[in-house]
């Protein structure tokens, strides 16, 4: 196997482990945001903006692999 064969291989597999740890960090962040809304509603303002913050970054990783996907396909 020479270099650009385990590159052709594992851009995808990692673009997919992004997305994945990415849509399970997602998934927990709401959860945690909701159940804590629930808990505290008078407090739903800032929960949801530190919320939205978080999700920001979470997605930040994601699109970075992607980038780092499609700058790497094209060599």
């Amino acid at each position: 196997m020479d270099s650009k064969m385990a590159i052709d291989l594992g851009l995808p597999i990692g673009l997919g482990l992004a997305a994945l740890g990415s849509a399970i960090g997602l998934g927990k962040a709401i959860s945690s945001a909701m159940e804590a809304i629930g808990r505290q509603p008078e407090a739903s303002n800032k929960i949801l903006m530190n919320m939205i913050i978080g999700c920001a970054f979470i997605e930040a990783i994601t699109i970075y692999v992607l980038v780092f996907a499609f700058i790497y396909a094209g060599k």
